[in-house]
């Protein structure tokens, strides 16, 4: 999953983005608004993560805009204010949740993976692709009785594919989903990673097929 982070505090900022990308998640950061809005524009976010008090502006103002452009990226709020009224008037401008600061990592993570949930429909970390159970939270592959553990990136790799199977996505749209503003990889490491994925499918009803001059996706027979 790729996370933008709108956060001026650079301590913390930090500490979220470690610990998100520990996850294999790919994350970039944007101090200020007008550094969100950019990367907004250029590129497409599977969560939002949004402080609102910045330096430029209110974050308030990038969640009601945001809804206003009909952008569907789920929007978590971050804020040291407490009271009822301001939790309230976040969820009413279209907040998927929010979080009030100190903030907990667990309690972090685990919000991310409920919006997300719920934004695709769905009430479990467990997706059925033909024999193959991927597990998203556990960061698995179980056929049959076996069970392998995939790598961060595999495992970020295989859910971008999971969750649309039969679209192809190009080996450039995968390093947009898979790697951030501030590290530099050619489009073969997709390659690399999808080499991986297929090993670990070997012999199974599940394979990503290489679709000639457009990219890759994955197929269940």
């Amino acid at each position: 999953m790729r996370f933008l982070l709108i956060e001026d505090n650079a301590k913390l900022a930090d500490a979220v983005v470690d610990r998100l990308r520990l996850d294999g998640h790919v994350v970039d950061h944007a101090a200020d608004l007008e550094t969100a809005w950019h990367f907004t524009s250029t590129t497409s976010y599977d969560l939002i993560l949004l402080d609102i008090m910045l330096p430029d502006g209110d974050g308030r103002t990038f969640l009601s805009r945001s809804r206003e452009q009909k952008s569907n990226a789920p929007i978590i709020v971050l804020t040291a204010r407490s009271e009822v009224s301001d939790r309230v008037g976040v969820l009413d401008l279209g907040a998927d949740d929010y979080m009030v600061k100190p903030i907990d990592f667990s309690e972090l993570e685990a919000r991310c993976r409920a919006v997300l949930r719920r934004r695709g429909g769905e009430s479990s970390n467990v997706l059925m692709l033909g024999a193959v159970a991927f597990d998203s939270l556990a960061g698995t592959l179980r056929i049959g009785t076996t069970e392998t553990q995939l790598r961060p990136r595999e495992l970020r790799l295989f859910e971008v594919f999971a969750k649309a199977p039969g679209q192809i996505f190009s080996k450039t749209a995968l390093v947009d989903r898979l790697f951030s503003y501030d590290e530099d990889v050619s489009e073969n490491a997709i390659e690399v990673y999808v080499g991986r994925l297929r090993r670990h499918l070997a012999g199974t009803d599940v394979g990503i097929i290489t679709v000639r001059g457009l990219g890759y996706k994955l197929e269940v027979t």
